[in-house]
């Protein structure tokens, strides 16, 4: 069974920066997709993770048209890790930020595509 723990979330200013980093352990996640997912405060029970990147096994890398520029996603495979820089934050990129894996290892844009889940790091953004 594959765990998946994030941690790097907080509280900070708009305009300030934040990495993100999911470790995965249970077996190696160089063969998966790997990416992050968010659900904002108040976001309906039931809707679908908000997708905001993903990078496949070969390095390619796929991001939400309201990150594109401002959030990179990167991977060490040696660690089992994967990483979220975001920079220029926001107020309304506050949200509980998921980290995902997907077995084909490809890049993909829906939650209903992860196969694992990690259980959420809460980034704050003020104004």
């Amino acid at each position: 069974q594959v765990q998946l723990v994030e941690s790097g979330g907080g509280l900070v200013q708009a305009g300030e920066s934040l990495r993100l980093s999911c470790t995965a352990s249970g077996r190696s996640l160089v063969n998966y997709g790997m990416g992050w997912f968010r659900q904002a405060p108040g976001q309906a029970r039931g809707k679908e993770r908000d997708f905001v990147a993903t990078i496949s096994r070969a390095g390619l890398t796929y991001y939400a048209d309201s990150v594109k520029g401002r959030f990179t996603i990167s991977r060490d495979n040696a660690k089992n890790t994967v990483y979220l820089q975001m920079n220029s934050l926001k107020p309304e990129d506050t949200a509980v930020y998921y980290c995902a894996a997907n077995r084909y290892g490809n890049t993909w844009r829906t939650s209903a595509s992860s196969n694992f889940w990690g259980q959420g790091t809460q980034v704050t953004v003020s104004s």
